[in-house]
């Protein structure tokens, strides 16, 4: 990343106070992590940390940024943090994530992605100091028509499985509220934002092929994969993590300009098949191997789906900086480190700092 945007963001974020709902969850501590290094004060409101050796514990977040304990889908408790914390920028996050989950709590994905935003836009538009709104929604909130190329932000939105639909609500409930409000707001700019899988170090979610191999790697047993062809634009947390904190930066100088849709992926050669990511864990981690096992009857989940980002690139100056085998080296890494015993907010912060002064290959 050029010095000119990295001082540039350090001159936006520096100084100023910064919500980000999810901040307990893996894109939201590594988020939290970043405007820490940019200098921002950072507050926080998600449900409690999930998994002791996940990314937020871990790092030691609840001792470093101002964290409140809370449910988005309780919105009084929601507007409490939201007036406490005055931000001046939020950084929405804070969801039910996983597609496998959706099937099993239906109706929570959709109280917590549909209602639970809605209570986010509440809460945003009866607080006067804030000036930005990043809005994170997902690239499953497209129509997925397995197509070969990538979706525009203008392209069809929906969803098959509980997950994908409430993620496509979540942005049709934004749209209502730009329209409706937002767009007329003086000095106020809000954004909606859709990224691809993302991997790094501190995600031990269930159903996550990282987590998995790294659970099964430390454990001295197989990878175990369920859908190896699946193919995915695999990119490492900090591709979209600082095209959120750009696009916010741009918010905040220009609000109407770029009060958008935007996508955040990564480069075209980093879409690859599940079999392909596994097999880069075990070659970067030094041992392990690669077990198929299809299920008899598997639940739905996309075969093929990617995202145009040639808007980032033309209106931010965005595009991904590191390739797939970048990403892959630095996600194994980091678990490497910090199951040797490395301070994990350590390793956190080298990888963002190469993230940002490191040449791009």
């Amino acid at each position: 990343m050029a010095e000119m945007v990295k001082e540039s963001l350090r001159a936006a974020y520096a100084g100023r106070r910064v919500l980000v709902t999810g901040d307990t969850g893996f894109k939201g501590s590594w988020l939290s992590v970043a405007l820490m290094e940019l200098g921002a004060l950072v507050s926080g409101f998600a449900l409690p940390a999930e998994h002791a050796r996940g990314h937020f514990r871990l790092a030691g977040l609840d001792t470093l940024i101002s964290h409140t304990d809370g449910d988005l889908r309780d919105s009084e408790a929601l507007r409490s943090a939201v007036d406490a914390a005055a931000p001046e920028v939020v950084f929405h996050l804070a969801a039910q994530p996983l597609v496998r989950v959706s099937y099993e709590e239906p109706k929570r994905t959709f109280d917590t992605n549909v209602g639970g935003s809605v209570n986010l836009l509440e809460a945003v538009r009866a607080t006067s100091s804030v000036r930005a709104l990043v809005y994170v929604t997902s690239d499953k909130c497209y129509r997925n028509k397995e197509w070969l190329w990538g979706y525009r932000e203008n392209d069809e939105l929906g969803g098959d499985d509980p997950y994908s639909a409430s993620k496509a609500a979540a942005e049709l409930v934004f749209a209502s509220y730009q329209r409706s409000y937002f767009d007329s707001r003086s000095g106020f700019g809000a954004a909606a934002v859709r990224a691809g899988n993302v991997i790094g170090g501190g995600d031990w979610s269930a159903h996550r092929i990282v987590p998995d191999c790294i659970r099964s790697l430390l454990a001295g047993e197989p990878i175990v994969l369920r859908n190896p062809d699946s193919t995915r634009p695999w990119q490492h947390v900090l591709e979209p993590i600082f095209g959120y904190l750009l696009l916010g930066a741009r918010l905040l100088e220009s609000p109407k300009e770029f009060s958008s849709a935007w996508n955040f992926g990564p480069r075209p050669e980093a879409t690859r098949s599940v079999r392909e990511l596994a097999e880069e864990v075990v070659r970067n981690w030094g041992a392990g191997s690669v077990r198929i096992e299809r299920p008899a009857q598997a639940l739905h989940e996309a075969g093929l789906l990617q995202l145009n980002c040639d808007k980032a690139l033309q209106m931010l100056n965005w595009q991904a900086a590191w390739s797939f085998r970048q990403a892959v080296e630095a996600t194994v890494a980091w678990y490497r480190k910090t199951s040797e015993g490395a301070p994990a907010l350590e390793v956190s912060r080298e990888q963002i700092r190469d993230y940002l002064e490191g040449p791009n290959d």
